[in-house]
């Protein structure tokens, strides 16, 4: 006769347990909030130093000594402090990517995922299944794409956060694709002007105009100034779409279409079209969502593509939705050209439209 289940048995049962499962996910909202806390509090920027008891660490951050202890205990359970005593605390190697002041901290992403817009787009989630739409505040009718936009911090963060992730591809972007053809590349909505800087360093022949918003411009001049390619790039400032640059041979934007809706997509890329010249073509940086999605490609493409209706009304696509789309909008799709990227991002693609005869619906 046996005894009952062994402690590791009672674990492994308990950790599979459906029911157990979903109260996990219901609680996910908890940790964010720690991490936050970590974060606002300068609780991260403090341990990054070294090991600190909890009580000169509440000084240092004009905390309750009682009430920090235990959150600093709540983040040992998440992994990104270690309680060495009952009084000192460090941070551990995932930790110290919660302090500023660290290479490749995750600081911005978290403020950003903490962002009331954020939380109330997502709090709306059933309205915006229901009519799918996006949820747009019901003060200002913004998205909270469009209001974090309009907030100093945010807006940089959303910013930085874009140029890490493109800073993972735009070398080999430049590496499978010939932008050697074109002359002049006009990169509208390119942010800090890190792709554009890359691809300037990798064809030293060509010319790029770069167009986004004024605010933007100081962070652009400075990404390429440190390529040494400010001299070859124009700075132009204006809003996505409502002019477009005459006279370049390549039209690129990266990670703008999947922002937008299929309506508000087609208009900007036909106004793209009246710009340009037969032999000029259109370059979309994007990924590409596979036609069948498998638990694993889930959260890479499913999760994303539900964010983008939430937080901004855009899309993730296939392959033949961006066919379509640019068919609508006066383009064929003539090539998608895979760039490669690290471990655990999203697939991306250059998709290569050509001007069609017929320059679509206007």
């Amino acid at each position: 006769m046996t005894g009952g289940p062994s402690e590791e048995e009672t674990t492994a049962v308990a950790a599979t347990d459906p029911a157990n499962e979903l109260r996990q996910m219901i609680l996910g909202f908890v940790p964010t909030q720690i991490l936050y806390a970590a974060v606002d509090l300068g609780v991260a920027e403090e341990l990054a130093d070294g090991p600190h008891a909890y009580g000169e660490l509440a000084g240092r951050t004009g905390t309750d000594p009682a009430a920090l202890r235990r959150l600093l205990r709540a983040l040992a359970g998440l992994g990104v402090v270690t309680q060495l005593d009952m009084e000192r605390f460090e941070l551990t190697d995932s930790g110290r990517l919660l302090a500023s002041s660290t290479e490749g901290s995750v600081a911005d992403e978290i403020r950003l995922s903490v962002a009331p817009e954020l939380w109330r787009a997502w709090g709306a989630l059933p309205q915006v299944v229901r009519t799918g739409s996006v949820f747009r505040d019901p003060v200002d009718g913004l998205t909270a794409h469009e209001s974090l936009l309009r907030r100093p911090g945010p807006a940089a963060a959303l910013r930085a956060g874009k140029a890490a992730g493109v800073g993972e591809f735009a070398a080999h972007a430049a590496a499978v694709y010939d932008f050697s053809v074109f002359g002049t590349i006009a990169d509208l909505g390119g942010d800090d002007g890190t792709l554009i800087a890359a691809l300037l360093t990798a064809v030293p022949g060509a010319r790029a105009v770069l167009q986004d918003l004024p605010e933007a411009l100081d962070t652009t001049v400075a990404t390429l100034k440190a390529a040494g390619v400010a001299e070859r790039c124009e700075t132009v400032a204006g809003v996505l779409g409502e002019s477009v640059p005459l006279g370049a041979d390549a039209y690129l934007l990266n990670n703008i279409v999947r922002d937008l809706d299929d309506e508000d997509a087609s208009a900007l890329l036909r106004r793209c079209r009246a710009a340009m010249a037969p032999a000029a073509r259109l370059l979309l940086v994007e990924t590409l969502m596979p036609a069948v999605l498998t638990p694993a490609e889930s959260s890479a493409y499913g999760l994303t593509d539900l964010n983008n209706l939430v937080f901004a009304g855009g899309r993730e696509r296939t392959r033949d939705e961006y066919a379509q789309l640019l068919a609508a909008s006066g383009f064929t799709l003539t090539a998608t050209v895979a760039v490669p990227v690290g471990e655990g991002m999203p697939d991306y693609h250059v998709l290569e439209g050509t001007p069609s005869e017929n320059p679509g619906s206007r």
